[in-house]
């Protein structure tokens, strides 16, 4: 991610947390807002932030926004603004464009303008606590398109001190373990134990982050909790 160009247009909470990121990962990161207290309070940990109003063409071309090698357009309050900032960075035949949608009628518009990448955290976090909800034992789910997703579990009851190739996750269940997150004696935080083999053994406390579709990650923490 080193030498790579990414502008940030919206500092609210969701896009003051991705150009932090971005820039923490060694990115360059423009910081864009018309408000000048969320550019003042972001200064300090991109490149370069800067207010300006972002549905102003020659305000974008002044920061050479087409050069970048990707937007991402988090304007939160105001979906008018958000569609004509992204108007612009087509006309302006920006590489890659990232936008911010609050709900699938915002998805369903910014597709129609042939936008293809679109984030709705809202919605993740709403799947997140649904899961949650019926399965207490899920710390993350990550949904995916057509019926799957990526889940973090705490190690069902039925699977500790047995071997992946036992447990035969992928045979009997049609799910994928991604890793193991093993709770470290010294901090005692979670840490990932790399790419298990297949007599890589569960022990107790671990997570375990899977992939597949939802009813079979369902039938498995189902049937082993």
């Amino acid at each position: 991610m080193i030498g790579q160009r990414f502008a940030v247009i919206g500092l609210g909470q969701f896009g003051s947390a991705i150009a932090r990121n971005l820039s923490e990962r060694g990115a360059e990161v423009i910081a864009i807002d018309y408000n000048e207290d969320n550019v003042e309070a972001l200064k300090d940990h991109v490149a370069y932030a800067v207010t300006l109003d972002a549905t102003d063409k020659k305000a974008l071309q002044s920061q050479n926004i087409e050069d970048m090698d990707a937007v991402v357009v988090s304007i939160g309050e105001n979906f008018q603004g958000l569609l004509l900032c992204t108007f612009i960075l087509q006309e302006l035949e920006v590489k890659r464009i990232i936008a911010r949608a609050q709900g699938p009628t915002q998805r369903k518009i910014l597709e129609k303008m042939g936008v293809t990448e679109i984030l709705s955290p809202e919605d993740e976090v709403g799947n997140n606590v649904a899961e949650q909800l019926v399965n207490p034992s899920v710390l993350m789910c990550m949904t995916l398109p057509d019926d799957f997703e990526i889940v973090e579990i705490k190690a069902p009851k039925a699977v500790i001190s047995r071997s992946l190739d036992d447990i035969g996750l992928r045979v009997k269940y049609k799910v994928n373990l991604i890793t193991v997150l093993r709770q470290s004696e010294k901090d005692g935080k979670h840490h990932i134990i790399g790419v298990p083999k297949s007599d890589t053994q569960i022990e107790e406390n671990d997570i375990i982050v899977v992939f597949g579709k939802t009813r079979n990650i369902d039938r498995f923490i189902e049937i082993n909790n």
